[in-house]
């Protein structure tokens, strides 16, 4: 099921979310419902305050990045292909790398995409759907994502790394977006 994306200005968008243990109710569901709604959105990557659930999982496709690369683009990004992933309970470990600035944009936030400057790599401690722990290491273009997504269950938006100015720049744009007055090709829900 193809579930409403939250708007920018929509509570949930700014809590740290909570952990949760295999018992949460229909989790193979709403897991499942995050996955047809990323595809639907075509976004690269959903997290669950974006749906409005303020638990600790995101899901993770950056295979798509890379499979409308050009030749020479792929070069660029040698973390190619991609994962397709599931990860809840998330916390990041370590943070390396360069940083460096990609375009970003965000379901919740459509319309806008600005420069964000990140670390190359993330090192993330996490369990996926079958609640087994991992702890591993990403780069380049799936790192960003990662850590993207990362950020939405933190209470964090892409925005957030913008100089002051360049956000009060954006102010009517992001004002306009909490009050619905955006056309998107996908479900929202905007705040009341």
């Amino acid at each position: 099921m193809i579930l409403p994306i939250v708007a920018y200005g929509t509570p949930v968008l700014r809590v740290v979310c909570k952990d949760i243990n295999p018992d949460y109710p229909d989790l193979s569901k709403l897991i499942g419902d995050m996955w047809e709604t990323m595809y639907y959105s075509s976004g690269v990557g959903l997290a669950a305050p974006q749906v409005n659930r303020d638990i600790r999982l995101f899901v993770v496709d950056s295979t798509q990045i890379f499979n409308n690369l050009d030749e020479d683009e792929k070069d660029k990004y040698p973390d190619g292909p991609g994962v397709k992933r599931v990860f809840i309970n998330a916390y990041v470990k370590e943070l390396d790398g360069e940083e460096w600035a990609y375009n970003e944009g965000c379901l919740s936030i459509p319309k806008i995409r600005e420069d964000i400057v990140r670390n190359e790599t993330v090192t993330l401690e996490y369990v996926d759907e079958n609640f087994e722990p991992h702890v591993e290491t990403f780069t380049g273009i799936t790192a960003r994502v990662i850590l993207h997504e990362y950020d939405h269950i933190e209470g964090k938006l892409f925005i957030d790394y913008l100089k002051p100015l360049k956000r009060k720049l954006l102010k009517g744009k992001l004002d306009d977006i909490s009050k619905g007055k955006v056309s998107v090709d996908y479900k929202m829900v905007f705040p009341k």
